[in-house]
């Protein structure tokens, strides 16, 4: 499969931390903290059977007002499986879904990660909700060098090419350009982004072409 920018399967980690169902939930804690995660995919023979968490591991874990000897705590925790409490009604995505869909995902069914697997049930990787964020920053061009102007035109067929034309001609490059609707359904504001300082040539033209500039910024 092509790995195409704007889908999960070109961002997508590979590098799975997982934990199978007959681990001890004393393992799960201990991969948890040894690798700085909060839940872990619970994988079998190479196919997603359920989530475990850290709020779950938490509620089946004795309390620290126990009564309970080390020794008893330390079985109860080794006797515990993953299997006995992990979520086996997991978000999953696919890896030909969009970085859009995947984060209307994310946002509706409140999940920070969600496994990544194949029509079989495959796990293919995971992709994090700073993944997420870090694809529209690339999508954006928000780490990018140039200028960014923010403008407001009408709204109407021929505008986005009127200033790709204008723009061309002065030998701007366009990295990316955003069209937000604004409270008047006449007008439009563009977030433009170039990849080199746009001039005050540049910005009176734009006004004179009757291009209402809102703010402009340098990096």
């Amino acid at each position: 499969m092509r790995r195409y920018f704007m889908y999960i399967t070109a961002k997508m980690n590979r590098n799975i931390i997982s934990v199978f169902p007959e681990a001890s939930i004393s393992l799960a804690f201990k991969l948890m903290r040894e690798q700085s995660v909060r839940q872990l995919p619970v994988v079998e023979n190479g196919k997603l059977v359920g989530m475990v968490t850290e709020t779950l591991l938490s509620e089946v874990s004795p309390s620290k007002a126990t009564s309970l000897s080390i020794y008893e705590l330390n079985y109860i925790l080794d006797k515990t499986k993953v299997a006995d409490i992990m979520d086996k009604n997991v978000v999953t995505c696919t890896e030909d879904m969009s970085i859009e869909d995947v984060a209307l995902l994310m946002n509706e069914k409140d999940v920070n990660m969600i496994p990544v697997v194949d029509k079989n049930h495959m796990i293919k990787g995971i992709i994090t909700r700073n993944d997420i964020i870090a694809s529209f920053l690339d999508i954006l061009a928000a780490r990018g060098k140039g200028s960014r102007i923010v403008l407001i035109a009408k709204d109407r067929p021929g505008t986005l090419a009127d200033i790709g034309t204008l723009l061309k001609e002065r030998n701007y490059n366009i990295v990316h350009i955003l069209n937000l609707p604004t409270e008047n359904p006449e007008e439009s504001e563009l977030i433009i982004r170039v990849d080199t300082i746009a001039d005050d040539s540049l910005l009176k033209l734009l006004t004179e072409k009757g291009y209402r500039i809102e703010k402009v910024e340098h990096r």
